[in-house]
């Protein structure tokens, strides 16, 4: 069992995965971190941004043993490598409600949001591959996400107190 933190604006009671936004690092989705201070260094970032509410951690429990039994499709990315950066344009470029990948749950490195600008060079051609994992990198600590993009992933999830 592992603890997982989501940060907001507010605190999440339910998840509603209708309320995610497209153009995410795995696509649309309910995302959570290990690591509760980056948790709540995204709920500041959100809080600011929406300039609404205040920096909220909503904490769940989340068994992985039990995810793999249940015969969800997992994918997992260990380190930032150039299949997880062409998974991550990918997702950032689709702007449909069609999933680009056929994911329940995807745990990965988190990208550096600051970085449209090298995406679209990498689109163009301009930019390698391997130039592209760099830029993507996350600056600061090592950060990984758990993606949880079907209600089927999202009822793994129970709800826990910090």
């Amino acid at each position: 069992m592992i603890r997982l933190y989501h940060g907001s604006n507010v605190a999440i009671e339910e998840i509603d995965l209708s309320r995610s936004k497209r153009g995410k690092d795995f696509g649309q989705g309910f995302y959570l971190n290990a690591n509760p201070d980056q948790a709540m260094e995204m709920a500041a970032r959100t809080t600011r941004f929406l300039n609404d509410g205040i920096p909220t951690l909503s904490c769940f429990e989340f068994d992985e043993t039990e995810a793999m039994k249940s015969g969800l499709n997992i994918k997992v990315f260990t380190d930032y490598s150039v299949e997880w950066a062409e998974f991550v344009v990918m997702n950032r470029e689709n702007n449909s409600d069609v999933p680009a990948h056929p994911y329940d749950i995807v745990i990965g490195p988190i990208a550096d949001d600051t970085v449209g600008v090298q995406i679209r060079r990498f689109i163009m051609g301009y930019m390698s591959a391997s130039a592209l994992v760099e830029e993507l990198r996350f600056k600061g600590d090592h950060a990984v996400q758990y993606f949880f993009g079907t209600s089927k992933a999202v009822n793994l999830l129970k709800r826990s107190e910090l």
